[in-house]
């Protein structure tokens, strides 16, 4: 259960990284909202996650997910492009990912 919870918690901060990206600064208060609520709610995932998950372990994870994930939810805006070395580092980092995962 933690690892899904971690998991999700790292999907919360590609939400909370494009929130703040739309809040222009936190002028914007509809995208204001959903950052500290995307936020908060991933904190406190990765949080209840290391109860069970080493910190080191857990918080490279979350870091990991939410880099890939922020950087695919961008992709599919149309906000940033994706090149063959981009999409081998990404794969890179999943595989890094798994591996954590499968040591732990």
């Amino acid at each position: 259960m933690s690892w899904i919870i971690l998991l999700t918690s790292g999907l919360l901060e590609a939400v909370w990284a494009s929130a703040m990206q739309a809040s222009k600064g936190f002028r914007r208060w509809k995208p204001t909202v959903l950052f500290v609520v995307a936020m908060l709610a991933s904190m406190g995932g990765l949080a209840w996650a290391m109860l069970e998950i080493p910190t080191g372990t857990a918080y490279a994870v979350w870091v990991g997910v939410g880099a890939v994930a922020t950087v695919l939810l961008q992709l599919a805006r149309g906000k940033e492009r994706l090149t063959v070395v981009r999409s081998l580092l990404l794969v890179l980092l999943i595989g890094c990912l798994v591996g954590l995962k499968l040591v732990s």
